[in-house]
């Protein structure tokens, strides 16, 4: 018999078979290779539709709370992996910002895509399907095992993505980035032997709702796991101190492959602080919490002052989105419903607002041969669609009102408030530092006497992807609601995995801080 929450149809499981059968098609027929764009765009608007289907079929939002459209296959009974799928609200958002901007890439690298031979351009297709495909199952595992293992591949589209497509570094900066991930994915191994060995066990005894609470209590022991968890996603987060492969990264690897990294791939980091650290080990996360959110706040301000200091747009970029995590974090382990509400939005808000700026930079670097500020000036006069899809999502990035940056830092800095005001306010500086780290750049790029030069503005396709995330920016910042609805509830639960008995008093101000900011935006 269908439980409540047994998805009548495998969505999930068809979805992530598309995606990779798709990718292996185009690897393997050489005849696809000539129209591996199309091709690969209409296998992404395909599963974007299949994923709205799913949604509306069988996803509840009253119970949002709850894991729905689950899928459960026995795997390796013997050492307990199941293939478990299954999402509650944060992954609803998350898969749905993912299928989103994966066509969105696609239809942005069109044109870059163009000047590759058939072979290459079909190459890079196909990865961005197969990194498509492991990023629906991490974000959909209910099995840490699996989880783990969709972790450790997603390293491999992303090495060749930046190594095979990127720039004059793009090795260095490959394999960089694959030194850390690969340390991050061997320390956070450890934490996955250990929460079965102190575990129930089983055939399913990996099942992240099996061990939900199974590795209990503040023993050392227990700290070392969550620290081995949280250690592997803070590297992919990327947080303070263990950020540095990421502006590297994003300076050689192609715009498209930059969106997908810091847009989607990154929160992967913030997702599992989450959905593993928190549930598995809610007196750890408890007891680190301070020191944590101390981190927190370096990182807001140290990826502000970095950024302010980069000459190089895509660097630039890189240490804002260091500075975003920063407030992602702070608002994760502030034990406040209305900081973790904040936070999960903000995974939406960023990837949209950032993933326009990585790609708009991308457009700016294929007219101008340059990511560096210093080699632009004036071209606000050459392409005014360009500057003005930069500055749209730079004020997104800095929280202007109205748009869709400004909800989730509001949200994170006054439930943080309630907790702890001295973070709250050093925090504060951070959004000053933005203001300056953005217009600044753009007063640079785009403002001045016009060049002498005759380059195009934005074409068809462009202006679709600048009309889509800017579209998603505004309905972010005017029209929230339906998002709030649907990780409110995953946030109140999580932030209980933290609140601690001071927390508890600020938890009715909390409820009615969302209420007025859903209520405004109704």
């Amino acid at each position: 018999m269908q439980s409540a929450n047994e998805a009548a149809f495998p969505w999930l499981t068809v979805l992530i078979l598309v995606a990779t059968v798709a990718a292996l098609v185009l690897w393997l027929v050489k005849p696809l290779h000539k129209v591996a764009r199309p091709v690969g765009l209409g296998v992404s608007v395909l599963i974007l539709l299949g994923f709205v289907a799913a949604v509306v079929s069988g996803f509840d939002v009253s119970r949002a709370d709850e894991v729905q459209l689950t899928e459960l296959y026995s795997w390796i009974p013997q050492i307990g992996v199941s293939i478990a799928w299954g999402i509650n609200g944060m992954g609803l958002v998350m898969i749905a910002l993912s299928v989103v901007l994966v066509p969105v890439v696609l239809l942005a690298a069109w044109n870059e895509l163009e000047e590759e031979t058939d072979s290459r351009a079909a190459g890079y297709v196909a990865w961005v399907l197969a990194l498509e495909a492991i990023i629906i199952g991490i974000f959909a595992a209910r099995d840490v095992f699996v989880f783990y293992m969709l972790f450790e591949l997603m390293l491999i589209p992303v090495f060749f993505m930046i190594g095979r497509y990127g720039g004059a570094g793009r090795r260095r900066a490959a394999v960089k980035f694959l030194v850390y991930s690969l340390v991050g994915g061997l320390i956070m191994l450890v934490g996955v032997i250990g929460v079965y060995v102190q575990g129930p066990g089983g055939p399913q005894g990996f099942l992240i709702d099996n061990l939900a609470g199974a590795v209990s209590g503040s023993s050392t022991v227990t700290m070392l796991l969550f620290l081995s968890f949280f250690i592997g996603f803070a590297i992919k987060a990327p947080m303070f101190p263990v950020h540095t492969w990421l502006p590297d990264a994003t300076e050689q690897a192609p715009a498209g492959t930059s969106t997908l990294l810091v847009g989607i791939l990154d929160k992967i980091g913030t997702f599992g602080m989450i959905a593993l650290c928190l549930p598995l080990f809610p007196e750890a996360a408890s007891d680190a919490a301070m020191a944590i959110m101390i981190l927190a706040v370096v990182s807001i301000l140290w990826g502000g002052f970095m950024a302010i200091t980069s000459k190089n747009l895509m660097r630039l970029i890189a240490y804002t989105s260091v500075s975003h995590f920063g407030f992602m974090i702070l608002g994760i382990f502030s034990g406040s419903s209305v900081a973790m509400t904040g936070a999960i939005l903000y995974m939406v808000a960023h990837g949209v607002a950032t993933g326009a700026l990585f790609l708009v930079v991308g457009f700016l670097g294929r007219r101008g041969g340059s990511y560096e500020i210093s080699a632009y000036g004036g071209w606000q006069r050459v392409t005014p669609l360009i500057a003005g899809t930069f500055l749209v999502a730079g004020l997104a990035s800095i929280a202007l009102p109205g748009l869709s940056g400004f909800i989730p830092e509001y949200l994170i800095l006054v439930g943080t408030y309630q907790i702890n005001a001295s973070l709250a306010i050093v925090a504060v500086f951070g959004v000053i530092l933005a203001a300056l780290y953005i217009l600044v750049p753009y007063q640079r790029v785009f403002t001045g006497p016009k060049p002498d030069l005759s380059v195009p503005d934005m074409d068809l396709r462009e202006k679709v992807v600048a009309g889509v995330l800017i579209a998603g920016m505004l309905f972010l910042g005017f029209a929230p609601a339906p998002v709030l609805d649907v990780v409110r509830p995953v946030a109140e639960i999580s932030a209980q995995n933290i609140t601690t008995q001071s927390q508890d008093a600020a938890a009715s101000a909390a409820d009615a801080t969302v209420t007025a900011v859903e209520g405004s935006t109704k």
